[in-house]
């Protein structure tokens, strides 16, 4: 009787541990089927040769209208991608008038744990047969996705993947976390009736709330016309500052009431073809590269340039190769001013 019940125990024990062996693989392999690193884009860059015949939309084509992304006769030369490496486009949308008032390009760079988040200004000049010949221009031609490829056509990069936020995500994101402390770099006094846009703020620190703060990152210059002097890069740098103090409150206050906020504002506010297995992905490497290695960036260039007697953003071509290499190249080879389709 008594090594039955020794083998009885025996055989539960075992059965415990088969279960418990069963549990942990099925998580493990749930985690790896629901947590995934992204996939990459495996178009290659759409690149503009001299001499190519881009069939680009007729100018003045109606905002919200879509076409068929230029396709280049000539292919790019062959790229390898580099493991881990990813480039994502975040767009912010504007008021409602159409255009992305902010792009910036994150480079998630697992591999050399570093993470490179660079601006690129809403009037750098772009290579389209349309009129005004402006980046944010490309969102009313042809949505986020046109975005993408004139930025992957401008840098000669692949763009993997999108993030679109509009106002109201921005307003809800900041108050999630309990608004923000920030130092206004200057005296910021506007008003736009049309948009209802009333932004008033004495330079300082000062605590700010969720639209408080969309003011702020706004703001280009003053009633009076005064301001940043360079209006677009002044406001990038307010914005990056901004981030950056966004970025670090939410690293140091993540519990499971705030993550379940963060993923609440993002069903509702944001728009992206990344998965929520992508999300959580990017956020557990975000955790371990820390803040100390995320850097940002602007494309360089000339805000009172022009082209064609229009004003507009026109990179600095040797510069802007530069720093496409150190901080937005996902190729193992280094990029060249042939492999983009920068006008200057």
């Amino acid at each position: 009787m008594a090594k039955r019940k020794k083998a009885t125990r025996q055989q539960r024990l075992v059965q415990l541990c088969a279960i418990l062996i069963f549990c942990a693989a099925a998580l493990t392999g749930g985690y790896h089927c629901i947590v995934r690193p992204i996939n990459i884009n495996s178009d290659p860059p759409v690149i503009a040769r001299p001499g190519s015949d881009q069939q680009d939309p007729p100018p003045q084509q109606e905002p919200g209208t879509t076409d068929p992304a230029p396709v280049d006769p000539d292919p790019p030369p062959a790229f390898t991608n580099r493991d881990n490496c990813f480039n994502i486009l975040v767009v912010g949308l504007d008021d409602g008038n159409g255009g992305s008032d902010t792009n910036i390009l994150v480079q998630l760079d697992v591999g050399r744990g570093v993470i490179h988040a660079t601006s690129l200004p809403r009037d750098t000049l772009i290579n389209v047969n349309w009129n005004v010949k402006k980046l944010n221009s490309a969102y009313n031609v042809g949505g986020v996705d046109r975005v993408m490829t004139e930025v992957s056509r401008l840098l000669g990069i692949r763009v993997d993947r999108y993030v679109s936020v509009n106002l109201k995500g921005f307003v809800e994101l900041v108050n999630a976390i309990g608004g923000v402390d920030f130092d206004v770099p200057i005296d910021m006094d506007y008003d736009d009736p049309v948009q209802d846009l009333h932004i008033h703020f004495k330079k300082g620190h000062r605590h700010l709330t969720g639209q408080e703060a969309l003011g702020v990152v706004r703001f280009r210059h003053n009633n009076d016309g005064t301001g940043y002097g360079t209006e677009d890069i002044g406001r990038i740098g307010t914005q990056q500052a901004f981030l950056k103090a966004v970025a670090k409150k939410m690293l140091s206050s993540l519990t499971i009431d705030t993550i379940a906020s963060y993923v609440d504002i993002f069903s509702k506010y944001i728009k992206t073809d990344l998965t929520t297995g992508n999300l959580v992905w990017m956020a557990t490497q975000t955790l371990s590269i820390g803040m100390d290695n995320i850097h940002f960036h602007t494309l360089p260039g000339d805000g009172a340039g022009l082209y064609e007697g229009r004003s507009y953003y026109v990179l600095d071509p040797e510069a802007t190769v530069a720093l496409v290499n150190e901080a937005m190249n996902p190729y193992n080879e280094p990029l060249t001013l042939e492999d983009m389709d920068i006008l200057y």
